[in-house]
């Protein structure tokens, strides 16, 4: 089973291309359990809850693997969840570190930050795109692991992430 994750700032297409690229390959998706968390809470998040999102990504990915169909795609991954905590917190759970170096996607798909901005009240920073595109270009170069950017418009990303994913199996 090949692992794809979609990984970048907010707003750059990840639920929409795990989605369609699920579609495709007539497989599951790992959706972003911090949507339906934050949504459940309905009150500002703490420390606590990232940690307690990560955990529950992990879970979810888990549990959704075996029903995968050659690709398992997800729409977020720990390096999302470490990125996070430690712009929000200055720090992150040593375990965050720990499972995103040890646990392997064949590909990471970062997404570029050339789509437009749409607002939503879970997303918080419009005017930091680029320096989270930059720091999760430093943490993938820095794992020295296989990803590739996507950029473009929604079609070109969608035949991007087709062309990278085939090639893989």
């Amino acid at each position: 089973m090949i692992r794809v994750a979609l990984v970048g700032p907010e707003s750059t297409g990840k639920s929409t291309l795990a989605a369609q690229l699920a579609a495709h390959y007539q497989t599951v998706w790992v959706p972003e359990y911090a949507r339906e968390y934050l949504a459940r809470t309905g009150r500002p998040y703490t420390q606590q809850d990232v940690a307690r999102i990560g955990r529950g990504q992990m879970a979810l990915e888990a549990a959704l693997a075996p029903l995968a169909n050659r690709v398992l795609v997800c729409d977020t991954n720990l390096l999302v969840i470490k990125i996070w905590m430690e712009h929000a917190y200055r720090t992150s759970p040593r375990w965050v570190a720990e499972y995103d170096t040890a646990h392997m996607y064949d590909l990471q798909l970062l997404m570029h930050v050339d789509l437009p901005w749409e607002a939503d009240p879970q997303r918080e920073h419009p005017h930091l795109r680029n320096y989270f595109f930059e720091w999760y270009q430093r943490e993938l170069e820095g794992q020295k692991r296989p990803y590739q950017v996507i950029s473009g418009t929604a079609h070109e990303r969608y035949e991007h992430a087709i062309r990278l994913i085939d090639a893989l199996l």
